[in-house]
């Protein structure tokens, strides 16, 4: 079956109740069915980044989740399911430039949270993490699959162009078009421009 729907599941963070269940029971409503691809951001890994060097999170929930999430992930491939988790790799040099980037030009300041300064004064703790986590969950069941994200455009084209050899799906590209020839029709006169209410046009 094609994918028939395609999501992007980026949760928040828990409420005190999600705090109390199973680390990964609000995932789990958000699993793809047949004919779906949910694309998850960050998913359940944010326990084995963000809240591991933020301190979200304590020793024991860690450790549990290390030892659980390969099972859990096992689990899922054996129900039929097609997991391919991405790392997108960024150099340290890159990183700060984007970062500061970031505070430099006003119409990309609102992409930098306090958070994202945060990660970048702990930068060895979040590569310590990342190895950590890889050393674990890295399963031959459901591989990491590392992009190198330098260059941002040809890391989305690879990264797409992976996928894409990782699912079956049908080629929906549509024949080629041609444009009709614009007839033109010398008797219709239209009122004048001045008559409309234009935008102003700060930006041209």
């Amino acid at each position: 079956m094609g994918v028939l729907l395609c999501r992007i599941v980026a949760l928040p963070a828990p409420t005190e109740r999600q705090k109390t269940q199973w680390y990964f029971q609000r995932y789990v409503p958000h699993l793809p069915a047949a004919g779906e691809m949910v694309l998850f951001d960050r998913s359940w890994y944010n326990r084995a980044g963000v809240e591991r060097v933020m301190g979200f999170c304590s020793e024991a929930e860690y450790s549990e989740f290390l030892r659980s999430c390969p099972e859990f992930e096992r689990m899922l491939v054996r129900s039929g399911i097609v997991l391919i988790k991405y790392w997108f790799s960024v150099s340290d040099e890159v990183q700060e430039a984007r970062f500061r980037s970031r505070l430099e030009e006003p119409h990309k300041r609102w992409k930098l949270s306090p958070m994202d300064l945060e990660s970048l004064s702990r930068w060895v703790e979040y590569s310590r993490a990342k190895d950590e986590m890889f050393t674990h969950t890295d399963i031959k069941q459901a591989p990491w699959y590392v992009v190198n994200s330098n260059n941002k455009k040809m890391a989305r084209l690879n990264a797409i162009a992976h996928l894409l050899s990782m699912v079956p799906y049908e080629d929906l590209t549509p024949e080629k078009i041609e444009l009709p020839v614009r007839k033109e029709d010398n008797s219709y006169i239209r009122p004048p421009i001045s008559d409309q209410t234009f935008v102003p046009e700060i930006y041209s």
